[in-house]
């Protein structure tokens, strides 16, 4: 979505992702906005955010708030992401 809003269901297309490897996650904070994370980004509840290196995160879309905002929290079709043991 060239236009940075998300589309009808809110969820930013995964073809408007950042270039380059990593930017593999896609969340929505409590205000709306969606952003891309090259690293997965940490639940902060009390600040109504997913937080990682500011590096590491870029505006996606302009959403309206989800009192879901938690739940959003997406990994980019096909991707493997390796998990901690």
């Amino acid at each position: 979505m060239a236009d940075g809003m998300a589309d009808g269901m809110g969820v930013p297309d995964w073809a408007d992702a950042p270039g380059g490897e990593g930017w593999n996650w896609l969340a929505q904070d409590a205000d709306g906005r969606w952003f891309w994370y090259r690293t997965e980004p940490r639940l902060n509840w009390s600040g109504g955010v997913w937080r990682s290196n500011s590096r590491n995160q870029q505006l996606a879309a302009e959403g309206a708030p989800d009192p879901d905002w938690d739940a959003t929290l997406r990994v980019r079709p096909g991707c493997e992401i390796p998990r901690a043991e």
